[in-house]
């Protein structure tokens, strides 16, 4: 893996902190892509990190990362889109066991806010690193949509439905980059995420007696190594959930053990049919 380069979209905080943390720390250099200049200082200085700010819903800042990674590091292998913009952003009351809102009751700039940030800025950053990875024949695209039923789940607009529009994305890039050495994944949580975002609502719960399971940002670890290494060449068009990752297994059968198709239907044979690795 030290050969490798990464961007990592949202890699300052949460999972995407998490990630980039982990990508790292197996050689692979990466930039690690935030929002917010205050997430900078606590990476710099990091082994093999480059930490930056930018606002990835313009094409302009697309443009200068992608240039940033390949002028520092020389460089681009993987591209992992996981910057969002979650419940706690779109409605806070929802986590507070308020009724959420109704579709009808969310503002316009809350829905393009979080469409732009999740859906838009993850199509931008796709389109101008497949090129790159298709011409050198090898690469890695990891996208972070979010479990089936919360894309669908009552009060869930636009936060489902941007990462349903990633999810099916994620379908067809993998359709049309078959055969060309770039493979297109996605890796999820699987639960609710222990992230900045969730403190408010942990310390709610806390009082009340009950603390939900939630995924910690390093469980995203594991199965995103697999997907972006050399055992993963023939891994395209799946999805991974931390959650049920059986870090006891070689990662080859733990892959096999929780890979399902990226998509909305799950076919039997398409689950039998997962490919040697």
């Amino acid at each position: 893996m030290t050969d490798r380069v990464a961007i990592v979209t949202g890699g300052l905080r949460g999972l995407g902190r998490g990630m980039t943390l982990g990508l790292a720390a197996s050689g692979v250099r990466v930039l690690a892509v935030g929002h917010l200049p205050e997430d900078v200082a606590p990476m710099e200085g990091t082994t093999n990190v480059r930490p930056m700010v930018a606002d990835l819903r313009s094409p302009a800042a697309c443009d200068k990362v992608v240039a940033e990674a390949l002028s520092v590091f020389g460089r681009l292998d993987i591209l992992v889109n996981n910057a969002g913009l979650t419940f706690t952003y779109i409605d806070p009351a929802r986590f507070r066991r308020e009724k959420p809102r109704k579709f009808w009751e969310v503002k316009d700039e809350v829905i393009q806010n979080v469409m732009d940030t999740n859906y838009v800025a993850a199509d931008q950053m796709g389109r101008r690193v497949a090129p790159i990875l298709v011409n050198q024949g090898w690469g890695r695209i990891v996208n972070v949509t979010t479990k089936l039923d919360t894309m669908n789940r009552e009060g869930s607009v636009p936060y489902g439905s941007s990462k349903a529009a990633l999810e099916m994305t994620t379908e067809i890039w993998a359709k049309e980059a078959a055969g060309s050495g770039m493979t297109v994944n996605i890796v999820n949580p699987g639960a609710g995420a222990n992230t900045p975002g969730m403190n408010q609502e942990l310390k709610d719960w806390s009082r009340e007696g009950r603390v939900p399971r939630l995924v910690e940002p390093d469980e995203m670890v594991p199965p995103l190594l697999f997907v972006v290494s050399t055992a993963a060449d023939k891994v395209n068009g799946y999805r991974f959930d931390a959650l049920t990752w059986d870090v006891s297994l070689a990662p080859a059968d733990a892959a096999r053990k929780n890979g399902r198709p990226a998509g909305f239907v799950l076919h039997p044979q398409d689950e039998a049919a997962f490919p040697a690795v």
